[in-house]
């Protein structure tokens, strides 16, 4: 009789452990099966593209046009003032305009700067401590501009860890195309938006060629790609060298400068040639060859008495 009932309760505890071990199998297949569609949701929310939505609320494409002005050759070649003149003219023409400048430096702003290295601080009505061009635009166009109109590489990568450490980017790796990028294309929109301006003036700090303002170069080829050709116009400016020692002009560094912009992509539209005297037609035409620029769209900027005079140029 004792042999039966030990026979029962192995039989009831070998159910038991039967049971037992099923549920743990059922428990770890539906963890599996959680795990996986966490993965898998997740995988849908951040690799549904490689594009990043650089377009604020209320933008339209098309509406806006920008000109992107970038200088080839050296820095101080006056871009601001070049800029701030074709602005000018337009503005003169019943177009409402408005500009920003992108500087490669990471400083958040330009108040921490020795002026005697980068220039004079120019301070907005609203307290932003920017960079000198941004007088000139204000003495040229006759109004006040705010932080909106200024950006530093400091800005960007702060405004873009800040995002990052929030978790907007839904768990995707954070690189230079297409958050940063589109950063920089986010902030050029977002002027137009508030500025409800015509034509937005982009003027990119620095020399083609610096790596810190190469994702600047490359978020304005993005910009021309999506917004269209005919709405983003690319001027570069240029530098005509003459030394005294051969009595000529010579374009060779100029020609160099503009094929490495054409090197990343941008074709400029319109090449505005520096030089202390008047360039000459067959340097301009050196330069249109060079860069795949009509002749009639490559200009003289040489030195003249006063910067309000280049707007008559």
């Amino acid at each position: 009789m004792s042999d039966f009932y030990d026979l029962v309760i192995f039989i009831i505890v070998w159910l038991w452990a039967k049971y037992l071990n099923e549920l743990r199998h059922q428990k770890n297949k539906l963890g599996v099966v959680k795990v996986n569609g966490v993965l898998e949701s997740v995988s849908k929310k951040t690799e549904e593209h490689e594009f990043y939505n650089s377009m604020p609320e209320g933008y339209a494409i098309g509406k806006t046009k920008y000109v992107v002005v970038c200088g080839t050759v050296m820095s101080g070649l006056g871009k601001g003032i070049f800029a701030s003149s074709l602005a000018k003219l337009l503005q003169l023409r019943g177009l409402k305009v408005t500009s920003i400048k992108l500087e490669g430096y990471l400083n958040v702003d330009s108040g921490t700067l020795n002026p005697f290295r980068h220039g004079e601080v120019f301070v907005l009505d609203d307290g932003t401590e920017t960079d000198m061009d941004l007088g000139t635009y204000e003495r040229f166009l006759g109004f006040n501009l705010t932080k909106r109109n200024f950006a530093t590489n400091g800005q960007i990568f702060t405004s873009i860890l800040t995002r990052e450490r929030k978790g907007d980017y839904l768990g995707r790796d954070v690189q230079f195309i297409p958050h940063v990028t589109g950063e920089i294309k986010l902030r050029l929109r977002e002027l137009a938006v508030s500025s409800q301006a015509d034509v937005v003036f982009v003027e990119i700090g620095g020399t083609v060629g610096d790596l810190e303002n190469s994702h600047y170069i490359e978020a304005i080829r993005e910009l021309g790609y999506e917004e269209g050709k005919d709405n983003v116009c690319h001027v570069a400016l240029t530098y005509i060298l003459s030394p005294s020692f051969l009595g000529e002009q010579k374009s060779k560094a100029a020609q160099l400068g503009l094929r490495q912009l054409m090197a990343c992509g941008v074709q400029p539209d319109i090449i505005a040639c520096r030089c202390e005297n008047e360039v000459t037609e067959k340097v301009r035409e050196k330069i249109s060859i060079a860069a795949n620029v009509p002749i009639e769209r490559v200009v003289s900027s040489h030195d003249v008495e006063s910067i309000y005079l280049i707007p008559n140029l």
